[in-house]
């Protein structure tokens, strides 16, 4: 059996408050040409469909597209939500939907049953957890002590009628421990929702979502997929895909992954104002790229971000790296205040900004400015 796994799909999504419905539109379309090219016989989907619980309209309507096309393909698609989803919404008509090959997990209440697809080898179960926090499993088994997420999720497995003489396929969203994150994903802090891997020894695959960046958790056994788009700059360098799941009879599992190319690429730039505007330098980049520059000047450069955006019109985060934002200093009051001339309180601000005094010129500038103001003339 063949499956595509995908996840955090995010539609919705702004990046640096600029809509990325056009570019979700344009990587759905890629993976649904993936799929006529190589006939998985189902999509896996492990959660964060949408970004927000309540997603925009437009969201909505991209995502049913979606998955109108794929039951035109007659393929099974089986999916859950994810901690950015409402699963409430998300499953709404799910029993009516599941005539058409769409399988969502319901709203978690305390077992999940498995989804069987047959094949050449025989049943395959798949079991779709949708995200869960520690409180709602505990809320369904109190009698099981559940302290961490790891003890949740090992009292919802045993929930499971898992059959040893079939594969079984687990869907879920959860952070398993060891896996490396990205600045788009939300973590608890100090690792309070990590899951341990080794929860999953049961399962002849478990398809992840909720981290952005495709890696294996131990071996290839235990994937998450990543997204289709890249969501934070700190994802400059991903290789964004599709993962490819071929099980053959249990246990022979190989896995592999089909790269999906955006419509446009999101980099990260660094240099001088007078490198970035340079001609030598601007053409031989993707200026259609959604880019994150670093000026490295050490002067003002006045109106920099609407300059370089005539050069780069898809530029959405500028940022500085110099000697003034090196370290972030503090202003003391002290008990002299009373005694210092405003030229002086000018003159710590500007070194303590510019790591570097003011010179002489300026601050005789500074100083002939306040006595203007102090006569009424500026």
């Amino acid at each position: 059996m063949k499956l595509f796994h995908i996840s955090d799909l995010h539609l919705g999504k702004r990046l640096n408050e600029h809509s990325l419905l056009e570019d979700q539109r344009y990587i759905l379309s890629q993976i649904t040409a993936a799929i006529d090219a190589e006939k998985p016989d189902a999509l896996l989907i492990a959660g964060d469909i949408y970004d927000k619980a309540i997603p925009p309209v437009e969201a909505v309507s991209l995502f049913d597209d979606f998955l109108y096309g794929l039951t035109q393909r007659s393929l099974p698609v089986l999916l859950i939500s994810g901690n950015h989803d409402s699963a409430e919404r998300v499953t709404f008509g799910s029993r009516l939907l599941a005539r058409s090959g769409l399988y969502f997990a319901p709203v978690y209440q305390g077992t999940v049953e498995a989804v069987t697809l047959v094949d050449a080898h025989g049943p395959v179960d798949f079991y779709l957890m949708p995200f869960v926090k520690s409180s709602q499993v505990r809320h369904f088994h109190p009698e099981e002590t559940i302290v961490s997420y790891t003890d949740a999720m090992v009292c919802a497995i045993r929930q499971m009628s898992l059959n040893p003489d079939h594969r079984s396929v687990l869907v879920t969203h959860q952070f398993v421990t060891g896996a490396s994150l990205s600045d788009s994903e939300e973590i608890s802090v100090g690792g309070s929702e990590n899951v341990d891997a080794s929860v999953f020894a049961a399962f002849d695959y478990v398809a992840l979502g909720h981290i952005h960046g495709p890696q294996n958790i131990g071996d290839q056994r235990i994937r998450y997929c990543g997204s289709p788009l890249k969501y934070s700059f700190s994802e400059a360098n991903h290789q964004k895909s599709i993962t490819v799941v071929q099980m053959e009879q249990k246990g022979q599992l190989t896995v592999s992954s089909l790269p999906l190319i955006p419509m446009r690429e999101l980099r990260k730039l660094k240099g001088s104002f007078e490198m970035l505007t340079s001609p030598a330098f601007y053409q031989t980049q993707d200026r259609d790229a959604y880019l994150q520059i670093t000026l490295t000047d050490e002067e003002l450069i006045p109106n920099a971000m609407q300059t370089l955006r005539l050069i780069y019109p898809n530029l959405l985060n500028l940022l500085f790296d110099n000697r003034r934002t090196a370290s972030n200093q503090i202003i003391d009051a002290d008990d002299r205040a009373e005694e210092r001339e405003p030229e002086e309180y000018f003159a710590e601000l500007y070194q303590l900004q510019n790591n570097q005094p003011m010179t002489e010129e300026q601050y005789q500038y500074i100083r002939h400015l306040v006595t203007q103001i102090r006569e009424g003339e500026a």
